[in-house]
């Protein structure tokens, strides 16, 4: 029994040192910041035919490979414009919008870089070749001066 009092003094030794380091922690903490939460990304819907493919159905635009574009003359008036496409290795042949390239196979739309076709109901897109895509656009007028 004699060594109660060491023991008590040693306990209350370390409780002093607790509560010391306790009290110096927070009195020496950093302030808290506000946080600001990170912007919501904006997604934007995804595109159905990519859900179908998923799902083992066909994609809306497919490519074709038979067939080359050549060129593009794209009109003000989208029903004057016209393709040149050729197609299995033979020559190439300018299309009009609208008009078949060979039985089944349609012209559908004209862009400045590529050309729909329309075959068997399924939209197919043909893309200009990066050599042609390059080259200078030139702006043809129609419009005729007047005669006197």
């Amino acid at each position: 029994m004699k060594r109660w009092p060491l023991v008590a003094t040693f306990i209350l030794f370390i409780a002093v040192c607790i509560s010391v380091a306790y009290w110096a922690m927070q009195l020496f903490k950093p302030l808290l910041r506000p946080v600001a939460a990170p912007p919501k990304a904006v997604q934007s819907a995804p595109r159905l035919d990519a859900a179908a493919v998923l799902f083992g159905g066909r994609s809306a635009i497919a490519a074709i490979s038979n067939f080359q574009l050549k060129g593009v003359v794209v009109a003000s008036n989208a029903a004057e414009s016209v393709a040149i496409l050729a197609t299995g290795g033979k020559p190439a042949q300018a299309v009009k919008t609208n008009s078949e390239v060979i039985p089944g196979v349609k012209v559908k739309e004209v862009h400045p870089r590529y050309v729909l076709l329309l075959e068997g109901g399924a939209v197919k897109r043909v893309e200009l070749p990066e050599e042609v895509k390059g080259r200078a656009r030139v702006n043809v007028s129609t419009t005729l001066p007047n005669a006197k």
